[in-house]
């Protein structure tokens, strides 16, 4: 149920001169000056305080550039005199939808902000973000529109976020703040989480711990072109900016116009970064997923498998394995579809959604039949913002795609594939139709997996005016997020994954309509140890899609034993990629006893608590996490071992979150060992367990070398 609570210490509709803002979750507190006639101030963020009314302002709450050129600012504008200055003021306050509104006016210019306040008390969890406008005669040009700013007072502070690409998303980096400008962006056009994260974690008290210290939590909600900055000049504080990018996206603001910035979402722990984990995860499940207190089911995608060697005959024999093994859902990937051009390959066919009748003669609705009758359900995927050059939509529709006008397309994958112009309301109506046609022909389908492939390559609209070119990454997210809205609205119960060449789409700003997301294209076990380590600071396991997937791995030809896939699959939302009658023997009776044991941890994984114990990125030879019921009754424990060398000597791991007064009966899940672990069955104090800990053997005991040991323990 979403609460969309806000605790004030002082509010009246205007505020008196010198009153203070509070706004409070269950832990925290944010304070602003607000100062009727004067600028907003900051005063405070953290723990909460308690009487905010001493509190002082330290700087401008929402810093505009203009008055003091010198410092980095929030918000600068051109004016419809060409005069590039604000002086914001307090004019007063009032609430809207459950937020706090501090509301803002230029002391000449009839320009406006309002800055809102929206408080999550259970998650710890404040959103901030702004409303522009203006009366003004003309537009007025918006040349840095960020949603929020937040002073940090310097220290021993470190930074954690995300970089990566391709196969290698979600890399962690823990660095201290230097003086001098950070800046973490992105511009991309589409995909907005390959190269780099729109969140980041400050550590207070130096180098980042897992379950200990002061850190600060932010997330900024935007699915298109973002900046992150981070200032440290000659004051006494680190000055944090996040907003939408304003590269080559500066904005015409018309009179009685109102532009609205994305949320940043703010919190606050002071057990280390795994609190502040904790916090998001609790705030995405109650908030942010679509379903995010339904538990997800156990699938089998096809891609890996067949690739786009689709046909019904394999499509019933791979649902009918999956079924077999416990599986609860079968996923048709890329392949289906095209009739003038079938699409056997990357390159031609998107946009054409009309089945193949070559390798699926029965439709759609004779594979669902099929999934029924195995006792499964059925899922289908779909990129329908894109199209190619060989296509009959491309043919019909060349005007739709994102293209400067006078210049020739410049496509991406396969040669031939383009992006559809979703500032284009006829775009977003035939986008929105490619859902809606496969789910009226097709309602018993419950599963979409949503790709997109593909950046904007060069901007450029052939439906917005020549004046407003640069509004073209702003309008694309704008139709987007319309586009999902109508989905949503109308198929409300539809499971949907977030795909964007794997995992470029992990946002808060796209996650409120999708039910999970593609974390990478590599589902190499050992990589994603690092990349959904990563993913767990801001995500939480049930958004997290994780397959098991053939050895050698297609993306990077390692061979890894199944148990080691398996058990790091079962770490997130657990799934099979693979081909299942490519198995041997052995492997699908080991998948077969993993998914019968997720099914009984699939709550504790999927809403329990996070506590990272061992990273991977420390290199000592392991990784480890648990997850923990929320009344702290049952765990699941995970460790895995990172590196294989003879007469290896590995940290004994201390857990995390157990109630120390009670006893925990520990049992291992997915066993191949001869012979059980010493503790196997016996009990323990959660204090022992997290004083002491559990020595866990480095090698497994079976009658052949192996190495990439790996255990699963389920405490209850």
């Amino acid at each position: 149920m979403r609460r969309l609570l806000l605790s004030l210490l002082a509010f009246v509709p205007m505020l008196l001169s010198g009153q203070n803002i509070s706004v409070s979750t269950n832990n925290t507190q944010l304070v602003l000056k607000a100062e009727k006639g004067s600028p907003l101030g900051f005063a405070y963020y953290g723990p909460k305080v308690g009487d905010a009314d001493g509190l002082s302002s330290i700087h401008s709450a929402y810093p505009a550039y203009g008055m003091d050129c010198r410092p980095e600012t929030a918000i600068a504008v051109r004016h419809s005199d060409g005069d590039l200055t604000l002086d914001l003021v307090v004019e007063g306050t009032s609430s809207e939808d459950g937020a706090t509104v501090v509301e803002m006016k230029d002391r000449v210019y009839p320009f406006r902000v309002k800055v809102f306040y929206k408080s999550y008390p259970s998650a710890d969890m404040i959103e901030t973000w702004t409303e522009i406008s203006h009366e003004e005669a003309s537009p007025v040009v918006l040349l840095r529109f960020d949603s929020a700013y937040l002073p940090i007072r310097r220290g021993d502070v470190w930074m954690s976020y995300l970089y990566g690409t391709w196969a290698n998303e979600a890399r962690l980096v823990e660095e201290p703040v230097r003086p001098g400008l950070r800046q973490i962006k992105n511009k991309d056009g589409v995909r907005n989480t390959h190269t780099s994260h729109p969140e980041v974690m400050f550590s207070l008290d130096g180098k980042p711990s897992e379950n200990e210290g002061r850190v600060i939590g932010a997330a900024l909600c935007y699915n298109g072109n973002y900046q992150l900055r981070v200032d440290t000049d000659d004051t006494d504080y680190h000055h944090f900016f996040a907003g939408i990018n304003p590269d080559n996206s500066f904005y015409y603001l018309e009179k009685g116009e109102v532009f609205s910035t994305p949320a940043v979402a703010l919190t606050y722990s002071d057990r280390g970064k795994s609190g502040v984990s904790r916090n998001f995860h609790r705030w995405a499940r109650s908030e942010k997923l679509s379903h995010g207190d339904v538990p997800r089911k156990i699938l089998l995608n096809s891609w890996e498998g067949v690739y786009f060697s689709i046909n019904e005959q394999t499509m019933d024999q791979m649902m009918g394995d999956i079924s077999s093994m416990g599986g609860e859902l079968f996923v048709m990937d890329d392949g289906w579809f095209g009739d003038k051009y079938p699409r056997n390959n990357d390159s031609s066919s998107l946009g054409d959604w009309v089945v193949d009748r070559r390798k699926l003669p029965g439709g759609i609705a004779s594979l669902v039949r099929m999934a029924s009758s195995h006792g499964i359900d059925f899922g289908i995927w779909i990129e329908p913002e894109m199209t190619n050059t060989v296509s009959e939509l491309y043919e019909k529709h060349p005007d739709w795609v994102v293209k400067p006008v006078g210049r020739e397309p410049v496509t991406g994958r396969g040669g031939t594939q383009l992006v559809l112009d979703l500032s284009n309301p006829e775009v977003q109506d035939f986008v929105f139709s490619v859902v809606d046609n496969i789910m009226i022909e097709n309602p018993q389908i419950k599963y979409i997996k949503w790709d997109a492939n593909m950046p904007i390559m060069s901007q450029g609209s052939q439906y917005l005016p020549s004046d407003r070119q640069s509004h073209l990454y702003i309008e694309y997210h704008r139709g987007l997020i319309n586009v999902c809205k109508r989905v949503r609205e109308k198929y409300p119960d539809l499971v949907i994954q977030c795909c964007a060449s794997g995992g470029g789409r992990a946002n808060y700003g796209i996650l409120p309509y999708f039910d999970e997301f593609w974390v990478s294209d590599n589902t190499d076990a050992l990589q994603r140890v690092y990349m959904q380590w990563g993913t767990s600071h801001f995500f939480p396991a049930i958004a997290m899609a994780s397959h098991v997937s053939a050895s050698p791995n297609h993306q990077t030809g390692r061979t890894i034993p199944i148990k080691y896939r398996i058990d790091v699959a079962m770490s997130g939302r657990l799934g099979l990629e693979i081909q299942p009658r490519n198995m041997t023997e052995d492997e699908v009776s080991l998948c077969k006893r993993a998914i019968s044991q997720y099914k009984d941890i699939r709550d504790v994984v999927q809403f329990g608590d996070i506590y990272r114990l061992i990273s991977p990125y420390d290199d000592l030879g392991v990784a480890s996490l648990m997850y923990v019921a929320p009344d702290r009754g049952r765990a699941v424990f995970f460790w895995w071992k990172m590196e294989h060398f003879c007469d290896q000597h590995l940290p004994r791991v201390r857990m995390s979150g157990l109630d120390p007064s009670r006893t925990y009966t520990v049992r291992e899940l997915d066993r191949i060992d001869s012979e059980p672990l010493p503790f196997e069955g016996k009990s323990f104090s959660g204090e022992y367990l997290m004083n002491v800990g559990l020595d866990i053997p480095v090698t497994h005991k079976v009658p052949y070398p192996y190495d990439y040991a790996s255990r699963v323990l389920s405490l209850e």
